[in-house]
């Protein structure tokens, strides 16, 4: 049976369509988590769905050539009902899917489980889904893991619309330093005189209560001839008011990078272990209070952490500090194995953030989009490589002001 539509439909709609992500091209960062889930849940096919008006589209697929179905005999518009998995061991055995095509036909769902996509604004685009056509079980570690991996999707999308948002707010600025020379013409040349006989006029207007024809023609003269400065005058101030005031800025404040260290290591912990890999966290020290803006930054760390655990070999170990550099510091180390084989993370954040950080479709443009968000944080980035040690990123952000309040996250 077809789906209800939730109650914030309208606004979970465009939520979606701000993202500009629909019938997109392929990428690879989506890819390698459709990949990771199937591989994790032991499934041969899981999609990245979004779930559109009246049609789910798969951003990433595996282990089918469909791009799209309709969205009334969608499985992924049935999870973006709730908050949490919904698992269908056996569809046949489900009122909701028994007589649904995909179930009954030649593709012969039997097996489903979906994480819904919910961004930070609580609105759920669509799911991160495993299918099978046998009737299964997840385990916990399983269900965590998708769970995990569902989050890293919304992160990529979100982080994506603000990296955008910040190269037009940058753009904007950039604009307005072009135009600069104009504003300072505007005020101190061609509108000085008209703005002063408007203000004497005024003023004895205010003072005598006397209306001097004369003066009043001069002044309606003078400001009909500059209609189009003052115009131009106050395009350029709603612009300096506007650049890098959107509904997509930064909503920078004091936090604590030490806790907020600890969250993102928590949220990547279930598909590092899927991989056997051991994640040290040693982000238990003292606080340490930057500025920033806690959801963005928090995705941004469970990006590159992300990154270090697909990277990385099956059993490796990854280890995650926080301390005091030149400012407050979050480093990663992933360490080489005993047996010699090395992580492969340092060529695609040399390569995908730091040599090239475009915010372009490619192999690691989740990694360039973490690093444009890190420079609008002011933060500064250092990576090393050394046989035996493994490879290094350090992120130091700027001290936050002794005179800010520490607020929790």
């Amino acid at each position: 049976m077809p789906a209800p539509l939730p109650a914030n439909e309208t606004d979970r709609l465009a939520a979606l369509y701000e993202l500009d992500i629909l019938d997109t091209a392929p990428e690879k960062d989506f890819d390698d988590i459709v990949a990771l889930a199937s591989a994790v849940c032991g499934v041969p096919m899981s999609l990245v769905s979004l779930v559109d008006a009246d049609r789910q589209w798969f951003k990433a697929r595996r282990g089918t050539d469909l791009t799209e179905t309709s969205r009334d005999i969608s499985f992924c518009s049935h999870a973006i009902l709730g908050k949490d998995l919904l698992v269908v061991p056996d569809a046949t055995q489900d009122t909701r899917f028994a007589g649904n095509p995909l179930v009954s036909g030649e593709t012969g769902i039997r097996f489903y489980a979906g994480a819904p996509l919910i961004t930070t604004d609580g609105f759920a685009l669509g799911s991160l889904c495993v299918v099978d056509s046998a009737p299964r079980r997840l385990d916990v570690e399983q269900l965590q893991a998708l769970r995990a991996l569902a989050r890293q999707v919304t992160s990529q999308l979100e982080l994506r619309r603000y990296a955008v948002a910040l190269a037009n707010t940058t753009a904007r600025l950039q604009e307005l330093e072009r135009r600069k020379d104009d504003l300072a013409g505007l005020v101190g040349g061609k509108l000085r005189a008209p703005l002063k006989l408007m203000r004497t006029y005024l003023q004895e207007l205010g003072e005598t209560g006397t209306h001097d024809l004369a003066l009043a023609d001069l002044v309606g003269r003078a400001t009909a001839a500059h209609v189009r400065g003052l115009t131009d005058l106050l395009d350029h101030l709603q612009s300096l008011a506007d650049a890098g005031h959107g509904s997509d800025s930064l909503h920078m404040r004091q936090i604590d990078l030490t806790k907020l260290t600890q969250r993102a290591v928590e949220s990547v912990r279930p598909i590092a272990a899927t991989k056997h890999i051991w994640i040290l966290n040693h982000a238990d020290g003292p606080a340490l209070p930057i500025i920033a803006d806690p959801v963005r930054l928090e995705q941004v760390l469970m990006q590159l952490l992300f990154a270090a655990v697909k990277y990385t070999p099956e059993g490796g170990r990854v280890r995650v500090g926080t301390e005091i550099e030149s400012g407050p510091t979050v480093r990663l180390d992933d360490m080489d194995m005993p047996d010699g084989l090395r992580p492969d993370l340092f060529p695609h954040l040399y390569y995908g953030a730091i040599a090239n950080p475009a915010v372009v479709p490619g192999p690691d443009r989740g990694l360039a989009v973490a690093k444009r968000i890190l420079d609008a944080h002011h933060a500064t980035v250092a990576l090393s490589d050394r046989p035996g040690d493994g490879t290094s990123l350090h992120v130091v952000f700027p001290f936050a002001e002794n005179e800010l309040e520490l607020v929790g996250v």
